[in-house]
Protein backbone atom coordinates (compact mmCIF):
# COMPACT_ATOMS: atom_id res chain seq x y z
CA UNK A 1 0.00 0.00 0.00
CA UNK A 2 1.41 3.38 -1.06
CA UNK A 3 -1.35 6.00 -0.85
CA UNK A 4 -4.38 6.66 1.36
CA UNK A 5 -7.00 9.23 0.33
CA UNK A 6 -8.96 11.10 3.01
CA UNK A 7 -11.93 13.27 1.90
CA UNK A 8 -11.68 16.13 4.37
CA UNK A 9 -14.34 18.74 5.15
CA UNK A 10 -13.16 19.81 8.65
CA UNK A 11 -16.10 18.02 10.31
CA UNK A 12 -15.61 15.90 13.41
CA UNK A 13 -16.04 12.65 11.47
CA UNK A 14 -13.46 13.80 8.91
CA UNK A 15 -11.05 14.45 11.77
CA UNK A 16 -11.67 10.91 13.02
CA UNK A 17 -10.94 9.59 9.51
CA UNK A 18 -7.70 11.56 9.23
CA UNK A 19 -6.56 10.42 12.66
CA UNK A 20 -7.22 6.78 11.77
CA UNK A 21 -5.51 7.20 8.40
CA UNK A 22 -2.43 8.64 10.11
CA UNK A 23 -2.18 5.60 12.37
CA UNK A 24 -2.47 3.21 9.42
CA UNK A 25 -0.03 5.23 7.29
CA UNK A 26 2.58 5.15 10.05
CA UNK A 27 2.23 1.38 10.37
CA UNK A 28 2.22 0.77 6.60
CA UNK A 29 4.75 3.51 5.74
CA UNK A 30 2.57 5.12 3.10
CA UNK A 31 1.44 8.62 2.07
CA UNK A 32 -1.82 10.39 2.93
CA UNK A 33 -3.61 12.61 0.44
CA UNK A 34 -6.35 14.92 1.74
CA UNK A 35 -8.95 16.17 -0.71
CA UNK A 36 -11.38 19.02 -0.13
CA UNK A 37 -13.96 19.76 -2.80
CA UNK A 38 -15.61 23.17 -2.97
CA UNK A 39 -18.92 22.79 -4.70
CA UNK A 40 -19.48 25.20 -7.60
CA UNK A 41 -21.35 28.26 -6.27
CA UNK A 42 -24.76 28.96 -7.78
CA UNK A 43 -26.94 32.04 -8.00
CA UNK A 44 -29.15 30.55 -5.29
CA UNK A 45 -26.20 29.99 -2.93
CA UNK A 46 -25.22 33.64 -3.29
CA UNK A 47 -28.75 34.83 -2.62
CA UNK A 48 -28.82 32.88 0.64
CA UNK A 49 -25.86 35.05 1.70
CA UNK A 50 -27.76 38.24 0.84
CA UNK A 51 -25.71 38.82 -2.34
CA UNK A 52 -27.90 39.69 -5.33
CA UNK A 53 -25.80 41.10 -8.14
CA UNK A 54 -22.50 39.20 -7.93
CA UNK A 55 -21.66 36.73 -10.70
CA UNK A 56 -21.77 33.29 -9.01
CA UNK A 57 -18.42 32.40 -10.58
CA UNK A 58 -16.79 35.65 -9.47
CA UNK A 59 -13.08 34.86 -9.34
CA UNK A 60 -12.29 37.01 -6.33
CA UNK A 61 -14.85 35.18 -4.21
CA UNK A 62 -13.64 31.77 -5.40
CA UNK A 63 -10.05 32.73 -4.64
CA UNK A 64 -11.00 33.78 -1.11
CA UNK A 65 -12.75 30.45 -0.55
CA UNK A 66 -9.74 28.51 -1.77
CA UNK A 67 -7.32 30.52 0.38
CA UNK A 68 -9.44 29.93 3.47
CA UNK A 69 -9.62 26.19 2.84
CA UNK A 70 -5.88 26.07 2.12
CA UNK A 71 -5.16 27.79 5.43
CA UNK A 72 -7.30 25.28 7.32
CA UNK A 73 -5.76 22.29 5.52
CA UNK A 74 -2.25 23.54 6.29
CA UNK A 75 -3.22 23.76 9.95
CA UNK A 76 -4.70 20.26 9.89
CA UNK A 77 -1.63 18.54 8.45
CA UNK A 78 0.69 20.56 10.72
CA UNK A 79 -0.90 19.04 13.82
CA UNK A 80 1.72 17.68 16.20
CA UNK A 81 0.01 14.27 16.17
CA UNK A 82 0.84 13.89 12.47
CA UNK A 83 4.54 14.72 12.46
CA UNK A 84 5.40 11.13 11.50
CA UNK A 85 2.96 11.11 8.57
CA UNK A 86 3.69 12.11 4.98
CA UNK A 87 0.71 14.26 4.00
CA UNK A 88 -0.30 16.37 1.03
CA UNK A 89 -3.59 17.90 0.01
CA UNK A 90 -5.63 18.98 -2.99
CA UNK A 91 -8.41 21.56 -3.25
CA UNK A 92 -10.84 21.27 -6.13
CA UNK A 93 -13.99 22.92 -7.41
CA UNK A 94 -16.80 20.62 -8.46
CA UNK A 95 -18.92 17.75 -7.24
CA UNK A 96 -17.53 16.00 -4.12
CA UNK A 97 -18.43 12.47 -5.17
CA UNK A 98 -17.17 12.75 -8.76
CA UNK A 99 -13.96 14.48 -7.73
CA UNK A 100 -13.19 11.84 -5.10
CA UNK A 101 -13.74 9.02 -7.61
CA UNK A 102 -11.55 10.79 -10.20
CA UNK A 103 -8.82 11.33 -7.60
CA UNK A 104 -8.80 7.62 -6.74
CA UNK A 105 -8.14 6.77 -10.38
CA UNK A 106 -5.71 9.56 -11.23
CA UNK A 107 -3.56 9.15 -8.12
CA UNK A 108 -3.75 5.33 -8.03
CA UNK A 109 -5.11 5.41 -4.48
CA UNK A 110 -4.88 2.14 -2.56
CA UNK A 111 -7.33 2.93 0.25
CA UNK A 112 -9.94 5.58 1.02
CA UNK A 113 -10.69 6.43 4.65
CA UNK A 114 -13.64 8.75 5.16
CA UNK A 115 -16.04 9.84 7.85
CA UNK A 116 -19.78 9.31 7.78
CA UNK A 117 -22.54 10.36 10.12
CA UNK A 118 -24.93 7.81 8.67
CA UNK A 119 -28.20 8.12 6.82
CA UNK A 120 -29.42 10.99 8.99
CA UNK A 121 -26.25 13.06 8.78
CA UNK A 122 -27.32 16.08 6.72
CA UNK A 123 -25.10 18.84 8.06
CA UNK A 124 -21.63 17.94 6.82
CA UNK A 125 -20.08 17.94 3.40
CA UNK A 126 -18.80 14.42 2.77
CA UNK A 127 -21.20 12.42 4.89
CA UNK A 128 -24.45 10.61 4.17
CA UNK A 129 -25.11 10.03 0.49
CA UNK A 130 -21.55 10.92 -0.62
CA UNK A 131 -20.09 8.21 1.61
CA UNK A 132 -22.58 5.69 0.23
CA UNK A 133 -21.70 6.64 -3.35
CA UNK A 134 -17.97 6.37 -2.73
CA UNK A 135 -18.42 2.95 -1.11
CA UNK A 136 -20.44 1.87 -4.15
CA UNK A 137 -18.18 3.22 -6.87
CA UNK A 138 -14.60 3.43 -5.56
CA UNK A 139 -12.18 1.16 -7.40
CA UNK A 140 -10.19 0.55 -4.21
CA UNK A 141 -11.19 -0.53 -0.68
CA UNK A 142 -12.89 2.07 1.52
CA UNK A 143 -12.95 2.33 5.31
CA UNK A 144 -15.72 4.45 6.78
CA UNK A 145 -15.67 5.68 10.36
CA UNK A 146 -18.20 7.42 12.57
CA UNK A 147 -16.21 7.62 15.79
CA UNK A 148 -12.63 8.07 16.90
CA UNK A 149 -10.72 4.84 16.24
CA UNK A 150 -7.49 3.44 17.61
CA UNK A 151 -5.39 1.06 15.56
CA UNK A 152 -4.07 -1.24 18.26
CA UNK A 153 -7.41 -2.45 19.73
CA UNK A 154 -8.47 -3.82 16.32
CA UNK A 155 -8.26 -7.53 17.08
CA UNK A 156 -11.52 -8.92 15.69
CA UNK A 157 -12.78 -8.29 12.16
CA UNK A 158 -16.22 -9.60 11.23
CA UNK A 159 -16.49 -10.77 7.63
CA UNK A 160 -20.07 -11.49 6.53
CA UNK A 161 -20.90 -12.94 3.13
CA UNK A 162 -23.17 -15.25 1.19
CA UNK A 163 -19.95 -17.01 0.05
CA UNK A 164 -21.26 -17.15 -3.50
CA UNK A 165 -20.02 -13.84 -4.95
CA UNK A 166 -16.54 -13.81 -3.44
CA UNK A 167 -13.62 -13.87 -5.89
CA UNK A 168 -9.86 -14.17 -5.69
CA UNK A 169 -8.98 -10.46 -5.89
CA UNK A 170 -11.49 -9.57 -3.20
CA UNK A 171 -10.28 -12.28 -0.82
CA UNK A 172 -6.66 -11.21 -1.40
CA UNK A 173 -7.61 -7.70 -0.27
CA UNK A 174 -9.49 -9.12 2.71
CA UNK A 175 -6.45 -11.16 3.77
CA UNK A 176 -4.24 -8.07 3.39
CA UNK A 177 -6.60 -6.23 5.75
CA UNK A 178 -6.39 -9.04 8.29
CA UNK A 179 -2.59 -9.08 8.03
CA UNK A 180 -2.31 -5.30 8.41
CA UNK A 181 -4.12 -5.43 11.75
CA UNK A 182 -2.86 -8.89 12.80
CA UNK A 183 -6.50 -9.57 13.61
CA UNK A 184 -8.73 -12.59 13.93
CA UNK A 185 -11.22 -12.94 11.07
CA UNK A 186 -14.67 -13.84 12.39
CA UNK A 187 -16.42 -15.30 9.36
CA UNK A 188 -20.23 -15.31 9.58
CA UNK A 189 -23.27 -16.20 7.53
CA UNK A 190 -26.40 -14.23 8.44
CA UNK A 191 -29.39 -16.53 8.12
CA UNK A 192 -32.72 -14.77 7.53
CA UNK A 193 -36.30 -16.03 7.04
CA UNK A 194 -36.22 -14.67 3.48
CA UNK A 195 -33.06 -16.58 2.54
CA UNK A 196 -32.97 -19.51 4.93
CA UNK A 197 -30.36 -22.23 4.49
CA UNK A 198 -29.50 -25.07 6.79
CA UNK A 199 -26.69 -25.03 9.34
CA UNK A 200 -25.20 -28.05 7.61
CA UNK A 201 -25.13 -26.21 4.26
CA UNK A 202 -23.71 -22.99 5.69
CA UNK A 203 -21.02 -24.67 7.77
CA UNK A 204 -19.81 -26.67 4.78
CA UNK A 205 -19.81 -23.55 2.61
CA UNK A 206 -17.71 -21.55 5.08
CA UNK A 207 -15.30 -24.42 5.74
CA UNK A 208 -14.71 -24.75 2.00
CA UNK A 209 -14.13 -20.98 1.80
CA UNK A 210 -11.52 -21.11 4.58
CA UNK A 211 -9.79 -24.13 3.02
CA UNK A 212 -9.78 -22.73 -0.52
CA UNK A 213 -8.16 -19.43 0.49
CA UNK A 214 -6.03 -20.85 3.31
CA UNK A 215 -7.35 -18.33 5.81
CA UNK A 216 -5.64 -18.55 9.19
CA UNK A 217 -6.59 -17.18 12.60
CA UNK A 218 -10.30 -17.35 11.85
CA UNK A 219 -13.62 -18.58 13.21
CA UNK A 220 -16.87 -19.48 11.46
CA UNK A 221 -20.34 -18.82 12.77
CA UNK A 222 -24.00 -18.64 11.78
CA UNK A 223 -26.19 -15.81 13.07
CA UNK A 224 -29.97 -15.77 12.76
CA UNK A 225 -31.75 -12.47 12.31
CA UNK A 226 -34.65 -11.00 10.36
CA UNK A 227 -32.42 -9.10 7.91
CA UNK A 228 -28.78 -9.16 6.88
CA UNK A 229 -27.74 -5.59 7.62
CA UNK A 230 -28.96 -5.56 11.24
CA UNK A 231 -27.76 -9.13 11.73
CA UNK A 232 -24.22 -8.12 10.75
CA UNK A 233 -24.19 -5.18 13.15
CA UNK A 234 -25.68 -7.12 16.06
CA UNK A 235 -23.34 -10.07 15.54
CA UNK A 236 -20.39 -7.66 15.58
CA UNK A 237 -21.75 -6.12 18.76
CA UNK A 238 -22.32 -9.52 20.40
CA UNK A 239 -18.72 -10.66 19.88
CA UNK A 240 -17.26 -7.18 20.63
CA UNK A 241 -15.77 -6.88 17.13
CA UNK A 242 -13.54 -3.95 16.24
CA UNK A 243 -14.25 -3.74 12.49
CA UNK A 244 -16.65 -5.09 9.87
CA UNK A 245 -15.51 -6.20 6.40
CA UNK A 246 -18.00 -6.52 3.53
CA UNK A 247 -18.16 -6.86 -0.21
CA UNK A 248 -20.26 -4.42 -2.20
CA UNK A 249 -21.60 -4.18 -5.74
CA UNK A 250 -21.22 -1.35 -8.28
CA UNK A 251 -24.87 -1.42 -9.22
CA UNK A 252 -26.68 1.84 -9.87
CA UNK A 253 -30.11 2.94 -11.04
CA UNK A 254 -32.95 0.41 -10.98
CA UNK A 255 -30.53 -2.47 -10.42
CA UNK A 256 -29.26 -0.88 -7.24
CA UNK A 257 -32.80 -0.07 -6.12
CA UNK A 258 -33.98 -3.67 -6.57
CA UNK A 259 -30.88 -5.40 -5.20
CA UNK A 260 -29.95 -2.80 -2.62
CA UNK A 261 -26.59 -2.83 -0.92
CA UNK A 262 -26.23 -4.42 2.49
CA UNK A 263 -22.76 -2.85 2.75
CA UNK A 264 -24.09 0.67 2.28
CA UNK A 265 -26.77 0.16 4.92
CA UNK A 266 -24.20 -1.19 7.40
CA UNK A 267 -21.93 1.78 6.63
CA UNK A 268 -24.79 4.13 7.50
CA UNK A 269 -25.38 2.65 10.94
CA UNK A 270 -22.25 0.92 12.22
CA UNK A 271 -20.52 2.55 15.22
CA UNK A 272 -17.30 0.66 14.41
CA UNK A 273 -15.21 1.06 11.23
CA UNK A 274 -16.49 -0.68 8.10
CA UNK A 275 -14.12 -1.86 5.36
CA UNK A 276 -15.67 -2.45 1.94
CA UNK A 277 -14.35 -3.61 -1.40
CA UNK A 278 -16.01 -4.59 -4.66
CA UNK A 279 -17.38 -7.96 -5.60
CA UNK A 280 -17.79 -9.10 -9.18
CA UNK A 281 -21.40 -9.64 -10.20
Amino acid sequence: MKKILVPYDFSKVAEHALDFAAQIATKADCDIRLINVIEHPTADSFRTLGIQDLDPMEQVYIKQMIEKVKEKLEAAISDADYTDSKMSYKIQLGNPFHNIIDEITEEKVDLVIMGTEGADGLNEFFVGSNAEKVVRKASCPVITVQNKCELEPIEKIVFASDFIHTHDDFVAQLKDLQTMFSAQLNIVKINTPASFTSTRHDTKQMEEFVDKYQIENSTIDIYNYKNEEDGIRYYAEDISADMIALGTHQRSGIGHFLAGSIAEMVVNHSPIPVWTSHLKD
